[in-house]
């Protein structure tokens, strides 16, 4: 019984596109308690293997996130599962704006210690306790609301390419970094202001918006199903778009364009731009933004040093990572000190302190 992916991303690439069908991309999560994991784990593997899907899965005693793609004529059969299993039936699914085919490349279904590395212990406040979940066009008014303040819950590297307007955006690698900061910063509004959260897909705001209930803020908020329902929403309902530039997102695509601007700048020469790519140096890996002049003069790497790396044969390549581990500009995501152009630092919170 096959309960492992055993094809290399090279082979799944030459099956679909072989198969010659249309994928959707589709991402959802649902907070439950799930007994045992390795069971449950086991299951959903061999009932999505069986449709194709493709896509990275966690499972927890807390629940399911799961980011995947499928092909579109097996949707209905994958969403009929679903609805077989009683905490995921009619579970919201955020289906990607655009689709790309190649977007997952294996099928990953993981046991993990939580669906999400929030840090916190769910032990010393009511996870339950949530935010009101506001649709778009709840959402847009609130956040012309004087007394909102409006909070990006992703990192960094997500919202530099694109985020709400007039949203305060963290400067933080993860997602626990970003839960003290704000409740720090945030501490003397708990009482007067509405605390607005928005994330990609909502599962950051679900346990968000419960912690700062937890905390003492007394009106809080969060979008449902994140950017991505959102953008559907705005388009289906002829809603004025408040989101300007790309949403980050974790597949091979790794941005979906919601406006038409572009905010962010190219970390090598300065120029516009909005595309991610990660240095082809396998030790390095770095995840920056690249415009496609720096990407065509760099090789696709982040800095001559790593340009001179790929020209070597591939044998001393391997033999120079050798021991060395992964290179910590890895987790940086954008923050080597060799980009001129990284995102700066500066402290988001400074103007609500005035």
């Amino acid at each position: 019984m096959q309960l492992y992916n055993n094809l290399s991303a090279k082979e799944r690439a030459e099956l679909i596109e072989k198969a010659g069908k249309d994928r959707l991309t589709i991402s959802f999560y649902k907070y439950a308690k799930i007994g045992n994991t390795e069971i449950f784990r086991n299951h959903m593997y061999l009932a999505w293997n069986a449709l194709d899907v493709l896509g990275r899965i966690y499972v927890a005693h807390e629940g399911i996130n799961a980011q995947l793609s499928i092909p579109a004529d097996n949707f209905t059969t994958f969403k009929n599962h679903l609805d077989t299993i009683t905490f995921l039936e009619n579970v919201r699914l955020n289906i990607a704006i655009e689709h790309d085919n190649f977007a997952f490349l294996k099928l990953k279904v993981k046991v993990r210690h939580k669906i999400v590395a929030d840090g916190l212990n769910d032990d010393t406040f009511d996870v339950t306790n949530k935010g009101i979940h506001v649709n778009a066009e709840k959402f847009n008014e609130l956040i012309e609301d004087p007394n909102a303040v409006l909070v990006d819950m992703r990192n960094h590297y997500e919202s530099e390419i694109g985020h709400f307007k007039n949203a305060i955006t963290p400067n933080v690698d993860t997602f626990r970094e970003s839960l003290d900061l704000i409740e720090e910063d945030l501490r003397a509004h708990k009482d007067d202001k509405k605390l607005v959260m928005y994330c990609t897909g909502g599962i950051r705001c679900e346990k968000a918006s419960a912690y700062y209930r937890h905390k003492g803020f007394k009106n809080v908020y969060q979008l449902e199903g994140g950017i991505i329902n959102y953008a559907r929403q705005v388009d289906a309902e002829g809603l004025e778009n408040k989101f300007i530039g790309k949403n980050f997102v974790f597949d091979q695509r790794r941005s979906e364009r919601i406006s038409n601007d572009v905010i962010a700048n190219c970390h090598q020469c300065g120029k516009p731009a909005d595309l991610h790519t990660n240095c082809v140096n396998e030790a390095c890996h770095l995840l920056f933004i690249q415009c496609e002049e720096c990407k065509e003069k760099m090789d696709n790497c982040c800095s001559t040093q790593c340009q001179e790396i790929i020209k070597l044969p591939y044998e001393e390549q391997k033999a120079l990572r050798k021991g060395q581990g992964n290179s910590n500009d890895i987790f940086k995501k954008g923050r080597a000190d060799h980009l001129p152009y990284k995102k700066d630092l500066r402290n988001i919170f400074e103007s609500l302190k005035k």
